[in-house]
């Protein structure tokens, strides 16, 4: 049968397996609105408010999924707006595929309407494959090149198609000089380090006496393969933001996040360690890690580019994690039971609990991390978690414990502020019978968080369980930067740009049908979870909870205890700011649990 170059788009990116895209319409891409509406069984269409939360939703199903994320977008603004979701995926290394609209071929280079030069805008984002169409035959390979390059590379990738070609007749290449013949399949990585490399990495990690691993998001679908590295090492573990997921937080030696939201136990696991492996981790903060020559090091990475990137390996391995960890576990000798791993255990198990005393010391009204503490224990089995920029990520990467089977993420090395909303609703498409909880800052929801809400609220019916909780923390304030403010540059909160209008978040979701919850009583937080959790729709959980509990970093430096003493003579809310910040170290060294 014959068809247009739109509808062959749409058909070819179903042959490579995608069935589901993100977007807008406009008259940019008005042929592949008309052919998606033909091609609804083969291609769900997910149409959000904002081409910005298709591009975010499209990185958080290649993160959650495995599989290419894809968008669309018409030309101009809505290309454009493309963008910083599409460099939450480049940047931590998912793959994604853009296809864009473009004025007719006949008015480019006339300073037409919405003519933006896209080749020159998506070249850095989509560096690997940026591409303009111009004739039908040219369509084939590069549909066929966009995901494949994204899938190989694990980044993003986009094709431009101007309007005048969309409807015309697709036609194959021909079978003559300058005609290239693609075709449809990927094989995924299978990468094993030769035998030299694994045995000089065993080499190393055998002779190591305090061995600690980091992992990141390349380590997610290698769980049973790290527990089994670790126990063979007697070694402990920490994880990278976005690795959150790859260690169950039940096992004793997993010390949590590490990092400027991470944990005591991590910060003491990188420092007392002589060996470290990292396994699948870009993890950006040098400073957290071992000193330089202090520690021996290993490292696996599908990336090559980014090995010995932050700290100087004796040992790089371009490797899958869980394939190059079942070749490396027959080559390690079985430690003995020991003081290293027996003192890390015993730093988890008191970490746990002074996070619990920190959670329960009274703040005006809710102590935010009281938020996380009562959701902890409560979460559903398999449960996919997301989370924003912003405090709430202090929050979401100490305070909640991950079992084994969930899932969760966040926008990890753009750190973008408003991507929690988004990446619940792509997790909800992927996932309709999986329970999702997204964690976002009053800020962030401001920011597209609304926005977001009406999609939910157009597609939440077609789910098997409706069950999506949205918790906003409704401080009043845009209070991460407010601490930076405080403890990086040593300066008072600003209001001017600090401060937030309040919003009766719980009103708005009533308004669009869906369920709303306010809490601003710390005693009601458990009752108010079970309530979201059971509920027949998706929840909007409004916590009125006080800006000024500090999330304290897992080690404090000279200059971060100056910053904060100087900042008194100009901070609005010194009163506050000191209580809360005395309550929270009092916790650490006056613990209510007993030992």
């Amino acid at each position: 049968m014959s068809q247009n170059v739109s509808e062959f788009v749409w058909s070819r990116l179903h042959e490579w397996g995608l069935h589901r895209v993100y977007g807008y319409p406009g008259d940019g891409v008005g042929g592949l609105d008309v052919a998606l509406e033909k091609a609804s069984d083969k291609m769900q269409y997910v149409q959000v408010r904002h081409e910005e939360m298709a591009a975010f939703m499209a990185s958080a199903h290649a993160k959650f999924t495995g599989e290419v994320g894809l968008c669309y977008a018409t030309s101009g603004p809505g290309a454009i707006h493309l963008l910083t979701g599409l460099y939450d995926a480049k940047m931590d290394h998912v793959p994604v595929v853009a296809i864009v609209g473009q004025q007719a071929r006949t008015a480019i280079g006339a300073h037409y309407q919405q003519e933006v030069d896209l080749q020159s805008l998506f070249k850095d984002v989509a560096a690997d494959f940026v591409a303009t169409a111009s004739v039908p035959s040219q369509v084939r390979h590069l549909i066929d090149r966009a995901v494949r390059i994204a899938a190989t590379r694990r980044t993003v990738t986009c094709v431009i198609l101007p309007n005048d070609l969309q409807e015309l007749p697709y036609a194959e290449p021909p079978m003559a000089h300058g005609a290239t013949h693609t075709g449809v399949g990927y094989a995924g990585p299978a990468m094993q380090p030769d035998a030299v490399l694994l045995a000089q990495a065993a080499a190393v990690l055998n002779a190591g006496e305090k061995v600690a691993i980091l992992v990141g998001a390349g380590a997610l679908q290698a769980t049973d393969e790290v527990i089994a590295i670790a126990d063979r090492l007697q070694a402990g573990a920490a994880k990278a933001l976005l690795g959150k997921a790859a260690l169950p937080d039940d096992l004793p030696w997993v010390t949590g996040s590490l990092g400027l939201l991470g944990t005591e136990p991590s910060w003491d696991l990188m420092q007392g360690c002589d060996t470290l492996l990292m396994i699948g981790s870009a993890f950006p903060y040098s400073e957290f890690l071992p000193k330089p020559g202090k520690a021996r090091g290993v490292q696996i990475d599908l990336d090559g580019t980014m090995l010995s990137l932050r700290y100087p390996m004796e040992v790089n391995m371009v490797g899958d994690s869980a394939v190059t960890l079942r070749a490396l576990l027959p080559l390690l000798e079985q430690k003995p039971a020991g003081r290293w791993r027996e003192g890390i255990e015993s730093g988890v198990a008191k970490w746990w609990n002074t996070l619990d005393d920190r959670a329960m010391t009274p703040a005006e009204p809710i102590n935010p991390q009281r938020v996380f503490t009562e959701l902890s224990p409560r979460l559903p089995d398999r449960c996919i978690l997301t989370g924003d920029a912003g405090t709430v990520a202090n929050w979401y990467a100490r305070d909640i414990r991950m079992r084994r089977g969930m899932m969760g993420s966040l926008s990890g090395s753009l750190a973008s502020l408003g991507s929690a909303t988004p990446y619940a609703m792509a997790a909800k498409m992927a996932f309709p019978d999986r329970v999702v909880i997204a964690f976002i800052g009053d800020g962030a929801m401001q920011m597209n968080g609304l926005n977001v809400m009406i999609t939910i609220a157009k597609y939440w019916r077609e789910w098997s369980d409706p069950r999506l909780v949205v918790m906003v923390l409704n401080n009043r304030d845009l209070s991460q930067v407010t601490w930076e403010e405080r403890v990086q540059l040593g300066e008072g909160k600003t209001e001017s740009t600090q401060k937030l209008p309040d919003f009766p978040y719980h009103r708005y979701a009533e308004l669009l049908g869906l369920k709303g919850i306010f809490v601003d009583d710390p005693e009601r937080l458990g009752a108010a979870w079970d309530e979201a959790l059971s509920a027949d729709r998706p929840v909007l959980l409004e916590c009125y909870t006080d800006p000024n509990v500090p999330p304290l970093p897992p080690h404090i430096t000279a200059r971060d205890a100056k910053n904060f003493m100087s900042m008194a003579a100009s901070e609005p809310e010194l009163g506050s700011v000191l209580a809360n910040s005395a309550k929270q170290l009092l916790a650490s060294v006056l613990p209510r649990h007993k030992e």
